[in-house]
């Protein structure tokens, strides 16, 4: 087994941090030349180069990039043992990163993690909103704890990342006061030719609705379409076309975009999962998020059998 030599890493951490060999050089008084050849040491113990050096500047490669942040949480954590064996607890948040693909909507997102704010323990939340194979990859080398999603990754056994189902909800389509009340009546039928905005085509509901559009035999006049569900949100607030959303989230969008509901897109549901890196949930900030949106958040979201 390769032991990792924590003085060099700690070296290379110091440069990262400061910017520069000689700055951190000053601050660990050592010379520039006998920092270097310890950073040197580290990349061939890691069989990858840390930096790369950009005029007079040393910048961090990919590489370095997440050995930085393994390094900052390394050290966060040597500092809390001190702190908790000379003086008690340091009560230092855990920190828990969480990825949002850009088609979950912002609003399912937070209140999915809004449980984390009752844990007895303080957590020091940190959010990444990025494409979805970034946020993939990231989680694989456990810089993302979780990833929150609205469709399985088919290929998480090959990446040993694990899907786990959080819960579905109905989906309806919402418009302004004025859009709502010309398109509601006849609904599904009232939608030919009216203003709707789209997620874009990587969005697993996107392709349910273009199905259901053709199932109920209508065609919206698609005006845009959208990687960002606030985005989207924003341009139907203001007038610019309808929209669908899941309707566990319908009292949300109606006090903040001042949107109203026209309908339900009848056999069409969004699922949502969390994926992470282990098969069973662990860790305490996952296990409470996971078990809220599965016992309160989507537990009640199925419509009830009323007359529109």
């Amino acid at each position: 087994m390769e032991w990792l030599n924590y003085h060099h890493l700690h070296y290379f951490w110091m440069v990262a941090r400061e910017g520069g060999l000689a700055p951190a050089a000053a601050k660990l008084r050592l010379s520039p030349p006998t920092l270097s050849a310890q950073i040197n040491s580290l990349e061939r113990a890691l069989g990858e180069d840390l930096f790369v050096k950009q005029g007079r500047r040393m910048v961090l490669t990919d590489t370095g990039t997440v050995a930085y942040r393994y390094a900052e949480e390394i050290f966060a954590i040597g500092r809390e043992l001190v702190g908790t064996i000379q003086g008690g607890t340091s009560g230092r948040p855990s920190r828990f990163a969480v990825g949002v693909t850009q088609s979950v909507p912002k609003l399912i997102a937070r209140r999915i993690l809004e449980p984390l704010q009752k844990m007895s323990a303080p957590i020091r939340l940190i959010c990444r909103e990025e494409p979805m194979e970034r946020l993939m990859a990231d989680l694989a080398v456990h810089t993302l704890d979780v990833v929150l999603t609205d469709a399985p990754q088919v290929n998480a056994t090959s990446l040993k990342l694990f899907n786990h189902f959080l819960g579905e909800t109905a989906i309806a389509v919402y418009g302004t006061q004025s859009l709502a009340a010309q398109y509601r009546k006849g609904f599904p039928a009232s939608l030919e030719g009216a203003p709707f905005l789209l997620p874009t085509e990587s969005s697993a509901t996107r392709r349910a609705l273009e199905a259901y559009f053709d199932q109920v035999g209508v065609r919206p006049n698609f005006l845009a379409e959208f990687d960002d569900s606030a985005l989207l949100k924003s341009f139907a607030e203001g007038g610019m076309g309808l929209f669908a959303a899941p309707l566990v989230i319908q009292n949300e969008l109606r006090r903040q975009y001042g949107v109203h509901k026209l309908g339900l897109v009848q056999g069409v549901k969004e699922r949502f999962y969390a994926v992470t890196g282990e098969r069973k949930i662990k860790q305490p900030a996952l296990i409470i998020i996971t078990d809220a949106a599965r016992e309160r958040l989507f537990r009640f979201s199925a419509p009830k059998r009323t007359k529109e």
